[in-house]
């Protein structure tokens, strides 16, 4: 990779680490209260690979197989990588990616639930996320916020995974003020969860807030903001 398009990506990076700080401050919290993952779905290994470099260590991906092939990749083979499955998942696709993952945002079912428990370890658990829908919009996945309470009372089913909290997106259209009002409902039910959930189960972890709303996100407490298009502003197709 040219050593400018290297040097782009890093200043991509370091512009959003500080806009992640800057909304965390005034949300008067730390900037380490935020995981940043960058979404590397729409790269190649190489570009991928220069991100890495310039620090990003939790990256995700929405679709499994490329999870499984860039975790895979030479050019980040050694690399400090912490990979997150952040789109939809199968079941049929649940082995392969608990051995890769270190966490699983998109939990929207119990039928998925036990698939993932079935492919984790007593030794070895799968860190999870419950995806809930909270803007409504139905194409979007995730459980209702009724779903969501029926599936954590059962976590004792499910031993071999390790809920630690929720996931969401946006709805689509309205802008920040209603992204900020799905964000304050998921972090609603996640401190209604908390305080029914069985003995042993903590959620401390809000899954929550891209690109463009991720300063809605962070206000409303999220703790991983899961950005993508803007790391890779000014990069061109044939570079990535």
């Amino acid at each position: 990779m040219p050593a400018a398009i290297a040097t782009l990506i890093a200043d991509n990076y370091n512009r959003v680490l500080d806009a992640v700080a800057a909304a965390a401050a005034r949300a008067g919290r730390s900037a380490e209260e935020v995981t940043l993952v960058g979404v590397s779905k729409y790269v190649g290994p190489v570009a991928t690979a220069a991100l890495v470099e310039a620090g990003c260590s939790d990256l995700g991906e929405s679709r499994p197989q490329q999870l499984w092939e860039k975790a895979a990749a030479p050019e980040l083979a050694g690399t400090p990588v912490r990979w997150h499955q952040i789109g939809h998942l199968q079941r049929n696709k649940a082995t392969r990616t608990v051995a890769t993952a270190s966490m699983i945002h998109t939990v929207d079912s119990p039928r998925l639930l036990r698939a993932i428990d079935s492919a984790a370890s007593a030794e070895l658990p799968a860190e999870v996320l419950l995806e809930v829908n909270t803007s409504g919009d139905a194409e979007k996945h995730g459980l209702t916020a009724e779903e969501a309470k029926e599936l954590v009372a059962r976590l004792p089913e499910f031993p071999r995974c390790r809920v630690s909290g929720l996931m969401t997106m946006a709805a689509r259209e309205g802008g920040p003020a209603v992204a900020r009002a799905n964000f304050a409902a998921l972090r609603r039910l996640r401190e209604e969860l908390q305080a029914d959930a069985p003995a042993g189960v903590t959620l401390p972890h809000l899954s929550m807030g891209m690109s463009g709303d991720f300063v809605e996100a962070i206000a409303e407490g999220a703790t991983h903001v899961r950005i993508g298009s803007a790391l890779w502003e000014g990069v061109r197709p044939e570079d990535r």
